[in-house]
């Protein structure tokens, strides 16, 4: 009788597992599919995953070689995972390796063992910082030490260096300083860890919050989703909070999946205040090690909340009770290369395999949802009104033609901005652009900044001296002169982040200003620095990007200026419009969330435009709509399903060529579908490679997918042309 096959999945571009023989020594009893194994490839080895143990080979079996280890013997990926990432590897047609790899955290790759670690060191305050504390003089020239001592006092039972991190800036050297004072102390390896802490009250519910509450509440035992779709400020997260209590009173877990880091923070601080028991935190920003001790606690049981971002989704669960998926509507949960997955659609597969509730929440939801809630795929929860004495802010838009404008602000903007910090408010500017200028000019002959490697312009970067590519990543020193006819009148051209602080500076001497883009919170620790100094009115004036506008809490906010709306009017992918209502609305959603009432403001040069007019007057539900009549007229998602097969190559016509013969093997069996294509992207030079397009699209999403298998496996049969790179994008959400 032929022995067992080990089929593995190894990290690589090909659409195949591969089939090894047993480790000799190994008991073939022991075996199940989710361990890894490691295994002789080519001329190198490995780490694979064991997707299935079969009896029989395509290959003759003298010519397999033997696995040279099985690293697990208990299956490191539970059974509910492994039949999530086989629907998703299958679904997004892409290669199984790398499908398994996007699970497992890094150093699990790699081969290192799954060993549950020591619970991190954690600081208590001491007596003697007690009686410091007690009495004000002592720390009188001190304010940061008493922030943290003040922290700590209310935490008795002790916090790791991580969770005190976002409390002040430079956390560990203000440890260290009060260490040697003798006013706090560490407790070493067996102190208790970040989640010891005292539970605070939950404020009392709005009445739809109690209805949301007990919607999903009754569907604790089975698979249903809702959307949860609240005006900004009403109070989503106190539903998620005490959907998760009762999650945990059944003794099950909660997997909550944000769209970016930067909005971890303030929902962690919420959650450790409400929770008890561990919470495990899932994103890029952390150390390889700090992602495989989260990653285990989650499997192994013991965090009872997982937090993560967009391969939180793929996070072991020892017991799944909820899945939450916050902002729903964002694009970041859509991975843009590699495995091209959408994590808050695989929530949705994920809940309905494990027969659990899954809740998705936004203000401004994506129109693929709203028309599943109209479908009656999803259940529709609102929450039509902000919570603690906010109202949503008046929307007022300014029109900026003929305004003499002080560096892309107007007058108007500014009188108001200096009303509100007379007021010892806080204001909020926002520009979707990082940087100072976006494009350096010669003023002489007209040369712009161009990358040498996208068809795109190189941003300028006042405070570093450089010109950087947005797209690439290429850097070069800011030129002293034109290149083209050696002119020193070179002059920056447009407006950015990094532009709007330098001019406020002089403007408002004496406030504090806190800059938010992906620039300034570049460095470990400096996103929590930045808004624990907005928490405590060090910053009155911010300024940043979509990494601002969206899921943060600002009380004190009164004043939200949207510095420059054109930008995101008039866009090439269908989807601009949307997603500019989203941000406006997003952004808007920061001012007046507590006491004091807020405005907003929209410079624009496009006053009458029909998007902003909508907004203005009917909100959000009647642009969704609206959109909605548009898309089903042009038969665009969510009534049409795509795939998006995407070619790239240093010469321009080897890509386009690769996709017309790609075209050619569809055509024969594209019933029911239509071929775009192929053409150049928007974008068609990025990095030194031409991109080219061909876009296939279907009225049923049965038709697209019965053409993919065949169609992938005719492309791979196919001669190979080494310079050409390709990739298949199923349900893209950008076409650039």
């Amino acid at each position: 009788m032929p022995g067992p096959i080990l089929r593995i999945a190894i990290p690589s571009p090909l659409y195949r597992t591969f089939d090894y023989l047993p480790p000799p020594d190994c008991d073939t009893a022991t075996l199940r599919p989710g361990a890894r194994a490691r295994v002789p490839f080519g001329r190198r080895q490995t780490v694979g995953l064991l997707v299935e143990i079969g009896t029989d080979s395509e290959l003759d079996p003298a010519l397999l070689r033997p696995a040279l280890a099985v690293l697990d013997r208990e299956p490191i990926l539970p059974a509910d995972v492994l039949a999530l990432i086989q629907w998703a590897q299958r679904y997004y047609h892409h290669p199984p390796g790398e499908a398994f790899a996007t699970a497992l955290p890094a150093l699990l790759r790699q081969g290192e063992p799954a060993i549950i670690p020591q619970p991190p060191p954690a600081w208590r305050i001491t007596a003697a910082g007690l009686a410091a504390l007690a009495e004000s003089v002592a720390l009188r020239r001190a304010p940061v030490q008493r922030r943290l001592l003040d922290h700590l006092a209310q935490c008795p039972a002790g916090l790791d260096a991580e969770t005190l991190r976002p409390v002040v800036r430079d956390s560990a050297a203000t440890l260290r300083a009060l260490c040697a004072r003798g006013w706090v102390e560490s407790d070493g390896a067996d102190a208790p860890t970040t989640t010891e802490v005292a539970t605070a009250a939950s404020p009392a519910p709005s009445a739809a919050q109690i209805d949301a509450v007990a919607a999903v509440s009754a569907a604790l035992d089975r698979f249903q989703v809702f959307l949860l779709e609240g005006v900004t400020g009403s109070g989503k997260t106190e539903v998620y909070l005490r959907l998760i209590e009762a999650v945990l009173a059944r003794g099950r877990q909660a997997l909550v999946l944000t769209p970016e880091i930067g909005l971890t923070p303030q929902l962690l601080a919420r959650f450790r205040e409400r929770l008890p028991g561990p919470l495990a935190v899932l994103h890029s920003g952390l150390s390889d090690r700090e992602r495989l001790n989260a990653w285990l606690l989650a499997r192994d049981g013991t965090a009872k909340v997982v937090v993560g971002t967009r391969s939180a989704v793929f996070a072991p669960l020892r017991a799944p009770g909820l899945l939450i998926v916050d902002e729903e509507h964002d694009p970041s949960y859509k991975q843009q290369d590699g495995f091209r997955y959408h994590a808050r659609d695989l929530a949705v597969i994920r809940g309905q395999q494990l027969g659990i509730p899954v809740v998705l929440g936004s203000a401004t939801p994506a129109l693929e949802s709203v028309q599943n809630t109209r479908a009656g795929r999803y259940r529709l929860l609102q929450l039509p009104e902000r919570v603690g004495g906010g109202t949503e802010p008046p929307i007022l838009i300014l029109d900026v033609r003929r305004q003499p404008m002080i560096e892309g602000l107007s007058p108007p903007l500014l009188e108001r901005m200096r009303a509100h910090l007379d007021r010892d408010e806080q204001v909020l500017l926002f520009l979707n652009r990082r940087g100072f200028a976006p494009i350096l000019l010669c003023h002489e002959c007209g040369w712009l900044s161009q990358c040498r490697h996208c068809d795109a312009r190189m941003t300028l970067h006042l405070r570093q001296r450089r010109l950087t590519c947005h797209h690439c990543g290429d850097s070069r020193p800011v030129d002293a002169l034109c290149p083209v006819c050696g002119s020193v009148d070179l002059r920056a051209v447009g407006h950015g982040t990094e532009r709007l602080e330098t001019a406020l500076r002089p403007v408002f001497p004496d406030i504090g200003i806190a800059r938010l883009d992906r620039d300034s919170t570049r460095r470990r620790g400096s996103l929590e620095t930045l808004l624990a100094d907005i928490h405590h009115g060090d910053r009155r004036i911010l300024i940043g990007t979509q990494m601002l506008a969206k899921g943060h809490h600002f009380p004190e906010v009164t004043l939200v200026g949207i510095v420059d709306a054109d930008q995101g009017l008039y866009g090439v992918d269908f989807r601009s419009s949307e997603r500019m209502a989203q941000l406006i609305l997003q952004v808007a959603g920061r001012a007046g969330r507590a006491e004091k009432p807020g405005t907003v403001i929209i410079q624009t040069h496009h006053p009458d435009h029909p998007l902003l007019r909508v907004l203005v007057a009917e909100g959000y539900p009647a642009f969704a709509a609206a959109a909605l009549t548009e898309r089903q007229e042009a038969l665009l998602p969510p009534f049409a399903h795509q795939a998006l097969l995407r070619a790239e190559a240093v010469d321009p016509e080897r890509a386009l060529a690769f996709l017309n013969a790609a075209r050619a093997l569809a055509e024969p069996i594209a019933d029911g579908l239509e071929l775009l294509g192929p053409a150049p992207a928007p974008m068609e030079r990025r990095a030194g490679r031409y991109r080219a397009h061909l876009l296939l699209q279907a009225a049923r999403r049965q038709d697209l997918h019965r053409l993919l298998d065949p169609w992938i496996a005719r492309l791979w049969a196919r001669p190979a042309d080494r310079q050409v790179r390709w990739s298949l994008d199923v349900d893209p959400v950008e076409l650039y």
